[in-house]
């Protein structure tokens, strides 16, 4: 690519000493540099990031250098996927301000493309082991590919069915043959007596277990012959079974050395000067082995750039832009924070040193946040759980209703907490004083006989009035709290839902929840197959704001003493 061309809006200014620092193409005096680095796991993107990213997607709009389809141009041939962009805004050694551009992972098959910052570890390089170990991989996935195609197998497969069922027949057909001529030579050893001579009597009793015994061996013999048919059968089909068998343990072998030889080669720098392999980060800050793909998201590969080139890292921003992957909530152009699962403990290391903004949601968590009480007697509670504040202890972080009501109650018996609220939300909770009433509201949960409604305000407008959402839910193992549609691993998840008003590019919405799996009412909202409509300051579905407008404002039980039918309602402050 020729940087100095006006074709190409993003590179046009990039430092010819270094290729993938690019200068802002407009002053930016009047934007004041931030104290400290953001923090990539929650954030508001800087407004030099912003500068930077919108340079970036004009450019993606535009750009006829790679051909990637990333779902935004109806009728484009090829499979079609998003990708995660990021930014940094860098300070040069000449107190310059520019910033460097990432993609996560793979861009139309490569990973490289001028003017975005290289690997840290180029998997796709030609010459290199992996290209190597990859085509010994493919060769075993073929061979094992043609033995599953093997159109005897099926046959085979169908042959002993068909045959094990036949066998079944004749051998109950013998066997009923067996207990028939049993019971005749039952009766006719019962009529063995006088005017028969003892001799003649002996003569028949002797004739009579004599084909006992050859009604025996005619079975032991019918059953060998179905036996030795049966494994003759089976033998061609175990032959190729244990072939495959051996590959994929081949393959597992292969593929598991390749990843921990792929790990090796991985070393990422900080601030400081320090160096680690992406085996000892996760070893120190994960206590896991690395996931697959470690290493190849776009905040790492744009912090690596930076550190070896002695740029100062400013400020950082990451994007999705394209269709959303199936089962995953990343909307078109949407600012996301880096993982948990991939780049957590890669950016503990990296971000060393470096001054971090504080954690918001940490910031939001004030010790003066009050818990309401709205129902009291001497066996539960109903409280009003504020938003930031988490239902129990969680890591690094040990105030939570389940401390202060423990504080509060010392003599209070179980676990207290009936059921939870997401840090974010807001809303009604039960809590037990006793483990008998623990265990009877919980009982109550499992009935579903306890009634939910929740009340959000959803950022967009919701042009139906009511409706039910099923869509199966399981964590997201890379990036965990994140939950993910999943129709084969995920469990039953369903919400009803109803609009009460529409105002402002916002609908508020009543949802009541079926089942109370974890995050469920905030992917049924933003998921495209749900109300494609995140909650209002969904940082991780949508877009961060002063709180989540989510709070659980109505909560109807049975009286675990009293039987009585209670019903307690809270509105929200927004």
């Amino acid at each position: 690519m020729n940087f100095t061309s006006k074709k190409h809006p993003l590179f046009s200014a990039v430092d010819p000493q270094l290729s993938c620092f690019t200068r802002f193409r407009e002053p930016t005096d009047h934007y004041p540099l931030p104290e400290r680095f953001t923090f990539p796991f929650y954030y508001q993107p800087h407004p030099l990031s912003i500068l930077a990213a919108k340079t970036l997607q004009n450019y993606l709009t535009r750009q006829t250098d790679f051909d990637h389809n990333f779902g935004l141009e109806p009728g484009k041939s090829g499979e079609e996927y998003g990708k995660m962009f990021g930014v940094l805004v860098v300070q040069n050694h000449s107190n310059e301000i520019g910033y460097l551009a990432a993609f996560s992972g793979k861009l139309a098959g490569e990973t490289h493309h001028s003017g975005f910052v290289p690997p840290v570890f180029d998997l796709l390089d030609t010459a290199g082991f992996y290209r190597k170990e990859e085509a010994a991989l493919n060769a075993i996935n073929r061979r094992i590919e043609n033995l599953e195609q093997n159109p005897q197998w099926p046959k085979w497969v169908e042959m002993l069915a068909r045959e094990t069922a036949e066998a079944a027949r004749c051998m109950a057909e013998e066997k009923e043959k067996m207990k028939v001529a049993k019971l005749a030579r039952k009766q006719r050893r019962e009529a063995i007596e006088p005017p028969f001579s003892p001799d003649e009597a002996q003569v028949m009793t002797t004739a009579l277990i004599e084909e006992s015994k050859q009604d025996h061996y005619k079975w032991k013999d019918l059953r060998k012959y179905w036996q030795q048919r049966l494994q003759s059968i089976q033998a061609q089909i175990d032959q190729i079974t244990a072939e495959i068998q051996a590959l994929k343990e081949l393959r597992r072998a292969k593929s598991s050395a390749l990843q921990q030889k792929i790990f090796d080669q991985y070393f990422f720098l900080n601030a400081l000067g320090a160096q680690k392999s992406l085996a000892d980060i996760f070893q120190h800050n994960a206590a896991t082995p690395p996931p697959s793909g470690a290493g190849e998201c776009a905040a790492p590969k744009l912090l690596q750039y930076a550190f070896l080139h002695q740029l100062k890292p400013i400020a950082m921003a990451e994007f999705w832009w394209g269709a959303s992957p199936a089962g995953e909530i990343r909307k078109h152009g949407h600012y996301y924070p880096a993982c948990r699962g991939k780049c957590e403990p890669i950016l503990a290391h990296m971000l060393e040193g470096i001054e971090l903004d504080e954690n918001p949601l940490m910031a939001g968590m004030a010790s003066e946040q009050v818990i309401k009480i709205l129902y009291e007697d001497e066996h539960l509670l109903v409280i009003n759980k504020p938003p930031t504040l988490l239902s129990v202890p969680g890591k690094g972080v040990t105030d939570s209703v389940y401390l202060r009501l423990k504080r509060q109650y010392p003599d209070a018996t179980g676990p207290l907490m009936v059921h939870r609220l997401d840090m974010s939300t807001s809303g009604l909770m039960l809590v037990a004083k006793t483990s008998e009433i623990h265990k009877d509201l919980q009982s109550q949960f499992l009935r579903r006989t306890v009634k939910k409604r929740y009340v959000a305000v959803l950022e967009g407008i919701v042009s139906a009035d009511d409706g039910i959402i099923d869509l199966p839910l399981r964590v997201d193992l890379d990036d965990r709290p994140r939950q993910m549609v999943c129709y084969q691993y995920g469990k039953y998840a369903r919400t009803e839902w109803k609009v009460v008003s529409r105002s402002n590019e916002t609908t508020r919405v009543h949802f009541y929840p079926i089942t109370g799996r974890t995050h469920q009412l905030r992917v049924h909202a933003a998921h495209p197959k749900g109300l494609n409509t995140p909650i209002k300051g969904d940082e991780i579905y949508g877009n961060p704001a002063d709180r989540l407008y989510l709070h659980a404002d109505c909560i109807e039980f049975s009286h675990p003493v009293t039987g009585e039918r209670m019903r307690m309602e809270e509105s929200p402050n927004f």
